[in-house]
């Protein structure tokens, strides 16, 4: 129960003046006139000291620091603020606003530990990621340069060598300022009418080379489906399935095959990549978005991977207000999902002409 200043003041003032008035009627001659005026007083006495300092060195000073936590959490000390709801007991109140604000502050406080984490970590992986290849082609470089270039076989091996280094982290620094201007908003997004169906067989002819490769069948299911068409930005989504795609030619098995599965419901269409490789530990799911996680290090950098493609992915889908979920069974394979706002096409009416 909440109790304010006249409240409070009122009750002391009645238990004072009783307390009183019962040790005076014990005094000799005392009379009934002499108690009723000492009541009196002794009421209006207590009741106006106990009054004024519960509500002006208090709950006053309470109110204060109150509005005060208010422009706090506005971030604004100059502005005005309209006055409060008044609450019967601003302790109480006083005391749930300290406890919200301490708490979010609490959080802020943890996010930021984390986000400096991440930075540490973020640095450390790009330094250790841009050393690979800087350090591999400066090795074969300085080869040629102490001698080794006067031999034909050497030269072109060494400087094919040092070529795809170069490459490898010209990637890297794309797939860098991809990621950063995808996370800052930067990189705009031109959504249009696109097929997904073309899309997947466009990808699956690029790719066509590195399947065969590993002997992996590339297939789009359902084999009926005619068109896919969606609302999106096509070179993304092309990005999107490329990577997918690539990933589930490299990390699913031999002789294997990766089923692009194309569904549609009333708004969307539903995309999932699925390979039949040795699938992903539960351990490392959550983390496979991550920048420059990789599951397996170095098979990962065997096969030139980045580090950076499923995390540009989450990202482009994002930006296209859709999420990509990933399924995994051990020696079973690995199943990318996501999906897209579905165009509706509007059937066009024919008219016949009666005369």
């Amino acid at each position: 129960m909440s109790f304010s200043p006249r409240i409070i003041a009122f009750f002391l003032a009645v238990l004072i003046t009783l307390v009183s008035i019962a040790f005076l009627s014990f005094v000799p001659e005392v009379t009934a006139a002499m108690l009723f005026v000492v009541g009196v007083a002794c009421f209006f006495a207590t009741f106006f000291f106990v009054f004024y300092t519960i509500d002006i060195l208090v709950f006053r000073e309470v109110e204060q620091i109150y509005k005060t936590i208010q422009k706090l959490k506005i971030r604004d000390f100059d502005i005005s603020r309209k006055s409060l709801i008044k609450s019967v007991n601003p302790i109480k109140k006083l005391n749930s606003e300290i406890s919200t604000y301490v708490t979010k502050k609490q959080n802020e406080i943890e996010e930021l530990k984390r986000m400096e984490q991440y930075r540490r970590e973020f640095l450390a992986d790009v330094s250790h990621e841009l050393k690979t290849p800087i350090f591999s082609a400066q090795g074969f470089i300085h080869t040629l340069i102490d001698g080794a270039k006067d031999d034909p076989k050497t030269l072109d091996r060494f400087l094919n060598r040092a070529a795809k280094s170069i490459d490898a982290l010209d990637a890297l620094v794309r797939d860098l300022v991809t990621l950063s201007q995808v996370e800052k908003g930067d990189l705009k997004m031109h959504f249009e009418q696109i097929d997904l169906k073309i899309i997947t067989q466009e990808i699956f002819e690029q790719l066509e080379y590195k399947a065969q490769s590993r002997g992996v069948t590339l297939k789009i299911k359902p084999k009926t489906l005619e068109k896919a068409l969606v609302k999106a930005d096509k070179q993304r989504i092309t990005q999107v399935l490329t990577n997918l795609v690539d990933n589930a030619i490299k990390y699913g098995k031999d002789n294997g095959k990766v089923v692009v599965e194309i569904e549609e419901d009333k708004k969307h269409f539903h995309v999932s990549v699925e390979d039949d490789g040795p699938g992903i530990q539960p351990e490392h799911l959550a983390r496979i978005f991550e920048r420059f996680y990789r599951v397996d290090k170095s098979r990962s950098r065997d096969t030139g991977g980045t580090g950076l493609g499923l995390a540009i992915v989450k990202h482009i889908l994002n930006a296209h207000n859709s999420k990509i979920t990933v399924t995994s069974k051990l020696e079973k394979g690995t199943t990318f999902k996501f999906k897209l706002t579905k165009i509706l096409e509007i059937p066009t009416e024919t008219t016949v002409d009666n005369e």
